[in-house]
């Protein structure tokens, strides 16, 4: 069994279970929530009075999740956050940095630029989704570790979308949205 473990990449190896310990049940129900809460507000995205942006959410979702066995999520990312069902039905945000290393005990986020970021983990769910547990912080703050407490902790489902691109799509938002989407692209 060892000898499996020291052969696979550290986010399968490590992940496994360790979720468990780790997720608190505020972030457990949201993610138990994620369906109908997903359904709602993608719904009134759809009701916004921008055409090219409903168009850019419908092409972004339009992406099927694919395997993550053989991808390397390392490395500097182009990212967006697309808000839905909040302030406005639908905000898409200009393109910023972030950046996604790995500590040894797995893939670990960090929204670079924005007002407002995100830092975090991944762990697998499955072949084609990892739970995302992270973090939300400004500008003027330093990056923070899962868990901080309400109103900041944040949680998701990750989804691989194409040779050098993904998704968070982030339930139950605290601020300004129901419903997030985190885009990425090399």
């Amino acid at each position: 069994m060892l000898v499996l473990m020291c052969c696979l990449p550290s986010w399968q190896a490590l992940a496994t279970g360790e979720i468990e310990r780790l997720i608190k049940p505020a972030e457990r129900a949201r993610l138990k929530q994620f369906d109908a809460i997903r359904k709602t507000a993608l719904e009134q995205a759809h009701l916004s009075n921008s055409a090219s942006d409903v168009a850019t959410l419908d092409a972004v979702l339009a992406r099927k999740p694919i395997f993550f066995s053989g991808f390397d999520m390392t490395g500097n990312w182009q990212c967006r956050v697309i808000k839905t069902d909040g302030t406005s039905p639908l905000v898409i945000a200009d393109w910023g940095k972030c950046r996604v290393t790995d500590d040894g005990s797995g893939w670990r986020l960090e929204m670079l630029t924005g007002s407002q970021r995100t830092s975090g983990r991944f762990f697998t769910d499955s072949d084609t989704r990892l739970t995302y547990l992270g973090t939300r912080h400004f500008a003027s703050e330093k990056p923070q570790r899962y868990p901080l407490g309400p109103g900041r902790d944040e949680v998701g489902y990750t989804f691989r979308t194409g040779t050098d691109e993904w998704r968070i799509e982030l339930p139950a938002r605290r601020y300004e949205s129901a419903f997030d989407i985190l885009e990425f692209k090399r």
